[in-house]
């Protein structure tokens, strides 16, 4: 080929590769494979080296990275690049609604444009007549770094500017700016962490701060070597009218050869971006990209204009935040809790802050070997950590905020509640104990415990009606509850004559519980509401359980070394003995089972959230009470992850690991139904 007839090739090469990463980029779709595609950019390649004058930088071909740059060069924006306020519920959303509506024209008719909000580094491309000139980093809103050599090795990221379809036809000439977010998505980001593993190089921590870094290599072939995806969110012109509505400009954007969201949608009512929040809190995990929440946004551009900007933030746009599992807070005090069990355990007293949709206040420490690991100090500013309905913990302080006031914690040497001397049963002990079986915080809670909704379920035993007993000396251990009298409880200061008759009468009625409820009310340790089950459907009765043997109960599916141990230790310790033997003068003892399993055997759940039509332990009483198990956590077994509202997405990015089932809560009250 002369000159001219490989100009003419080198533009039909071109419109293909051009056209091949719009179909596979945008549109999920390949028009070839992969292999023809790179036979194509190879010919390009060969073509422009025998023709250098004819390389363009539009051109497919300029993507491939060069030398390594000596730095970033700082770009001001065109216009600011605002952040958002952030909202979390609601009621907040609500309000904004009023705020900006007060500022508007009566009767004005809103739309809102809502879409998902990506977990990424925010960036704007400039084109000029259609050809890619610059890319900019967000930097402080009003400066940027140019980063233009690097964002070119993104395949997402047109050269050159669709500009013969649909309404992007009107804006092929004159500057051009697109807004959005680089991300790496959660496939990558994984295939990149095993990649590095294996190398024996330090694993990254998150996908978000991975596209970051990457896009701030000073070498371009480092960017080149990582998959990063650039999804557009805006689309700027200097004649604003040409963009009248948000909605609008994902279609160009489309059009132009961008990916956008296509599930972002124009809404007309606060309830039904509400409606879109809840759905997304659902499935985010099925998307390509991590996402904490949604942006909401005034659909008509005009309006939003108008609305203007107050700080850093405009008026007419809000983040809708999905509870957060992670906050920072700061640790008033370190105390010692004495639990029945007679565990000394550490926690955390705190700032109040929300995590995971609840406020915070305490936080477990575990042991002080923990805090010493950690090296968590009063007065340290923390990360406090709440995954799903797990009990919150503190992650780590941040120790580059200590200005030298923080206190180390030194563990007491003897109990807080009834100054016993703390033990260790074994040398390896994490845990210290009281071994008081009389230390009034062992007792109330132990009665507690005894009465709680998973165990006799006992209505009008908390926490503080059991320490009241126990100072007026009314009871000491959890047998003792039977022994109450309407005229002995009435004199405590909490009751009244029907209050007091209430009570006799709940505790009377659960002189014959179920052998499970039983087993779990006695607080051996090691033993959860599933394994009081699972123990209760093997030996059928307490005599039977109370002869069991550390080999015996070994044989158990689900029964480890540990369980079976402190199993026997329990029945084998004289002060239980007595309990027991109270408990049957006092004609209290649980029934013999006679029948095993129901329409859910076999099945096991997890319930994540909070639930509209019941709580957590009445969910777990109606899988239970159909046969099936009830997990506190995710396993390969787990069969259904129920899901409820202000769910942290770790329990959701497990279900979809272990390929667990999600039901929302319509689909698991149908499941029992049936």
């Amino acid at each position: 080929m002369n000159k001219q007839q490989s100009s003419d090739h080198i533009d039909k090469l071109r419109e293909l590769i051009n056209d091949y990463r719009y179909h596979y980029h945008v549109l999920d779709e390949s028009i070839m494979s992969e292999a023809a595609a790179d036979s194509l950019k190879h010919e390009l390649t060969i073509l422009e080296a025998e023709y250098p004058d004819l390389i363009t930088a539009d051109s497919p071909s300029q993507r491939i990275a060069g030398k390594p740059l000596e730095g970033f060069p700082s770009v001001e924006h065109s216009s600011r690049m605002l952040s958002l306020n952030d909202v979390f519920d609601e009621a907040e959303i609500q309000a904004w609604q009023e705020r900006i509506t007060k500022l508007l024209p009566p009767q004005t008719k809103l739309e809102y444009f809502a879409d998902i909000k990506m977990d990424g580094l925010a960036c704007a491309l400039i084109y000029e007549d259609g050809i890619l000139i610059r890319g900019i980093t967000r930097g402080d809103g009003f400066v940027g770094e140019d980063v233009t050599t690097n964002i070119r090795t993104i395949d997402s990221i047109p050269t050159r500017l669709r500009m013969t379809a649909g309404s992007a036809k009107t804006f092929s000439s004159d500057r051009t700016e697109v807004r959005g977010e680089i991300v790496m998505y959660k496939a990558d980001f994984e295939t990149l962490n095993k990649e590095r593993a294996k190398e024996g190089k330090p694993i990254f921590a998150n996908p978000r701060n991975t596209a970051a870094g990457t896009i701030r290599q000073i070498d371009p072939s480092v960017v080149a070597e990582r998959k990063l995806v650039f999804r557009a969110y805006d689309l700027l012109r200097d004649d604003t009218s040409e963009v009248p509505l948000n909605s609008f400009a994902y279609e160009v954007l489309s059009d132009m050869g961008f990916i956008v969201n296509t599930k972002a949608k124009v809404f007309t009512t606060i309830d039904q971006i509400i409606d879109f929040a809840k759905k997304w809190e659902f499935e985010r995990l099925e998307l390509p990209f991590n996402t904490d929440g949604l942006v909401v946004k005034v659909n008509d551009r005009d309006i939003f204009r108008r609305l203007g900007v107050v700080g850093k933030a405009p008026r007419a746009a809000i983040a809708y935040k999905y509870a957060a599992e992670q906050a920072t807070t700061k640790v008033i005090d370190i105390f010692v809790s004495i639990g029945r069990t007679g565990a000394a355990t550490p926690v955390a007293m705190l700032e109040a802050v929300v995590v995971a949709g609840s406020t915070v206040q305490m936080a477990t420490l575990h042991n002080e070997g923990e805090i010493a690991r950690k090296d968590i100090r009063v007065g340290d500013t923390v990360i406090v950590h709440k995954a799903g309905d797990i009990i919150p913990e503190v992650v780590e302080p941040l120790v580059t905020l200590r200005d030298g006031s923080e206190k180390v914690f030194v563990m007491p040497s003897h109990c807080p509640e009834c100054n016993t001397l703390l033990v260790k049963y074994k040398a390896e002990d994490a845990i210290w104990r009281c071994p008081n079986h009389n230390c009034p915080s062992r007792s109330w809670k132990r009665i507690e415990h005894f009465a709680s909704k998973s165990a006799l379920d006992i209505e009008g035993l908390g926490e503080k009606n059991v320490i009241a007993m126990i100072e007026s000396e009314l009871v000491k251990d959890q047998a003792d509850i039977y022994k109450l009298k309407v005229d002995q409880v009435i004199k405590l200061e909490r009751f009244a004559e029907v209050s007091a008759n209430k009570l006799v009468d709940a505790i009377q009625s659960k002189t014959k519980p179920t052998l499970a409820r039983f087993v779990y009310g006695l607080g051996i340790r090691h033993i959860g509401t599933q394994t009081a089950i699972d123990l209760s459907n093997h030996y059928r009765s307490l005599e039977a359980l109370a002869e069991a043997t550390i080999e015996d109960l070994n044989d158990i599916e689900g029964i480890g070394e540990i369980v079976a141990e402190s199993v026997v230790e329990w029945f084998a310790e004289p002060h239980n003995q007595k309990l027991l033997a109270k408990f049957h003068d006092l004609g209290v003892w649980p029934e013999k089972v006679e029948k095993i399993g129901g329409i859910l055997s076999g099945i096991n759940f997890v319930v994540t959230g909070s639930l509209d039509s019941m709580g957590r332990e009445e969910a777990a009483e109606k899988i239970r009470a159909l046969g099936g198990t009830f997990q506190s956590s995710l396993g390969k077994d787990t069969n259904y992850l129920v899901i409820g509202h202000n769910v942290g997405a770790s329990k959701l990015t497990k279900a979809v690991k272990l390929g667990t089932t999600q039901l929302d809560e319509p689909a698991f009250l149908k499941l029992l139904e049936s």
